[in-house]
């Protein structure tokens, strides 16, 4: 019974807010030709907020005006159409009582008013878990900043990466935003801090994003998050040829295959279809300087020492091969990188000096100028 006094009332306020019109009009005639210019001449106003707000080109603007000035004259030239008399109230007011009556009649056959809605009970749990997070969030946020020193770096980053799963991208910006100026911080907590921004701002870059994606450069050059943000901007302000072209100039850092590489081979197509440029593929940046499918499974049943073996033998068919292409900037890199990690600076200094010899012919902003000076500071030379 509470269920059918208020459905009843609902039914009743509806029916009423059909009728009551079609009273009060009941036998005024209604001409078609100047209800439709009423109609196209609201259409205009709106079409000259929409331009006022900059919401459409005055092109597009100015296109919607003229075709609506011509369906205008249509109508205006219409002959022979008299006045619509309101002959369809009858049928309304019948429609509207039967209805109602007829909707409240098949619930009560197959409806269960007093049914629990099911989707709504089996998420109780989902719900309770849900709750759950958000008092832990707000209690880890509560600690970090009552903490003296100002809370732990990764605290804040568990807690901005929370906030970003909870799709609260400004509380996300504002954690990220204390770490960011920190002795501690990295090129990843920029990009990190960027993303959360240009998220918080319905995927604007900002001033404030762009100046974090460029510190995060200036720290890494070869962060591909921060070379993708920055890609961005420069769409964003209309700058897409040199969106493109910073996208290809990170590819072409890497001679294996990154997760990240796809995503940027994508839009450089999307960005390259603007201008008509040829579209690109993965395999135009990378190819097969490393192990073999075969060497890597032969690799894993190497002993620590054959393992090492092994390793200095490809860095040894690599230094073989820049032999015969001394032209090969991102070799020599490469080398200079395998020759630190296995400890060897003399010959990674070597191999930096070798890429410093065949800088000549790169831009002045060519990341791996900045990667070789890099390299060449941290072996001594």
């Amino acid at each position: 019974m509470t269920f059918w006094i208020p459905a009843a009332a609902m039914a009743l306020v509806a029916v009423l807010v059909i009728l009551l019109p079609l009273w009060r009009r009941e036998g005024i005639a209604v001409d078609h030709r100047d209800g439709a210019l009423a109609i196209f001449v609201d259409q205009l106003r709106e079409i000259d907020a929409e331009a006022a707000r900059g919401l459409i080109s005055a092109g597009e603007a100015d296109a919607a005006r003229l075709e609506i000035k011509r369906r205008m004259l249509a109508v205006e030239r219409e002959e022979g159409r008299g006045p619509a008399r309101v002959g369809g109230a009858v049928v309304l007011m019948v429609l509207a009582v039967l209805v109602p009556l007829l909707a409240g009649g098949v619930y009560a056959l197959i409806g269960a008013p007093g049914a629990q809605s099911l989707p709504f009970a089996e998420r109780a749990a989902e719900r309770e878990e849900d709750q759950k997070i958000v008092e832990l969030t707000e209690r880890l946020r509560a600690r970090l900043l009552s903490d003296e020193d100002g809370g732990p770096t990764e605290g804040w980053e568990l807690l901005a990466q929370t906030y970003m799963k909870m799709g609260r991208y400004g509380a996300a910006a504002e954690a990220l935003g204390r770490i960011v100026t920190r002795d501690d911080a990295h090129s990843g907590h920029l990009t990190q801090w960027a993303e959360a921004l240009i998220a918080a701002n319905d995927g604007l870059i900002t001033a404030q994003a762009a100046s974090a994606i460029d510190q995060a450069l200036d720290m890494d050059v070869l962060n591909p998050a921060a070379s993708y943000y920055k890609a961005q901007w420069l769409e964003q302000e209309g700058r897409g040829a040199q969106a493109r072209e910073l996208l290809m100039l990170r590819l072409r850092q890497e001679r294996e295959a990154q997760p990240w590489m796809e995503i940027f081979v994508r839009q450089i197509n999307r960005l390259g279809a603007e201008t008509g440029a040829e579209p690109v593929a993965l395999s135009d940046f990378v190819t097969q300087r490393g192990p073999s499918a075969a060497d890597v499974e032969a690799a894993q049943e190497m002993t620590e020492e054959e393992r090492g073996d092994f390793i200095r033998s490809m860095v040894a068919r690599l230094a073989e091969r820049l032999e015969d292409e001394p032209d090969d900037i991102d070799g020599w890199l490469q080398l200079g990188r395998a020759y630190g990690v296995l400890g060897e600076r003399e010959k990674a200094l070597e191999a930096y000096r070798a890429a410093e010899g065949v800088l000549g012919g790169l831009a002045s902003d060519d990341p791996r100028r900045r990667a070789v000076a890099e390299g060449l500071a941290e072996f001594g030379g």
